[in-house]
């Protein structure tokens, strides 16, 4: 049986996949983590949101549960750490599919990003969504709005990723997209796409970006699909 790790996106937790674990349970050996200062881990904190570092977690992870090369699913920044970790240390992961990550880092786009994360903000006029982040981070969820405000922001000034540091990563990667997502465009997905030498796209119908309105049976097949 394969193994198969989930890696959250910005703001998330792994809390996040119960219901995709449940559909690729029978098939894999699913693992999850939660990035440092995230969910389970909010109260650990104790260095800023970087790429780099959640690219060490994982590393820690995979070593402490003795995974070779699992297959990597990756949501939004988890997509992101993921080809990372792929250009990094190349050995470590196997294939890996990518769901609405986001990859033109500029000033602009940052600032744009960034613009939606003020917590008092987010409690005045979408309490719903403040008790979500609750839920997943507890009393810690306002430091984890900080501390991505404040990651998205250094990742808009230095990109981790480029197009040209892609054409060096061998594995085989989906890159994906929801065609209803607000937040990362079919340019950026195509640009970053193309420039992976063993990669194919593909894009979800009726999708937006965020995980919980991600139609999770055609997300499942498509996962089965591709890493078999």
């Amino acid at each position: 049986m394969k193994s198969i790790l989930l890696l959250h996106g910005a703001l998330g937790a792994q809390a996040q996949f119960a219901n995709l674990k449940e559909l690729l349970r029978a098939q894999y050996d699913i693992h999850t983590l939660d990035f440092e200062g995230h969910g389970t881990r909010a109260a650990a904190n104790e260095r800023p949101f970087r790429i780099d570092h959640f690219a060490e977690n994982v590393r820690e992870y995979c070593a402490a549960h003795s995974l070779d090369k699992p297959c990597v699913f990756g949501y939004s920044m988890g997509g992101y750490v993921a080809l990372r970790i792929a250009e990094t240390t190349p050995d470590l992961i196997g294939d890996i599919f990518t769901l609405a990550t986001k990859f033109a880092w500029n000033p602009e786009t940052s600032a744009k990003e960034t613009g939606f994360l003020d917590a008092a903000k987010i409690e005045a006029k979408v309490p719903k969504y403040a008790e979500f982040l609750r839920s997943l981070h507890g009393e810690y969820w306002q430091e984890v709005l900080a501390q991505t405000k404040n990651m998205m922001l250094d990742l808009g000034n230095a990109p981790v990723l480029s197009p040209d540091a892609l054409r060096s990563i061998p594995h085989r990667t989906r890159i994906t997209l929801g065609d209803h997502d607000a937040m990362v465009t079919l340019r950026e997905t195509e640009e970053y796409y193309r420039a992976l030498p063993n990669s194919e796209m593909q894009v979800f119908p009726h999708t937006q970006h965020p995980l919980e309105k991600v139609p999770m049976g055609l997300l499942a097949e498509a996962i089965q699909e591709f890493f078999g």
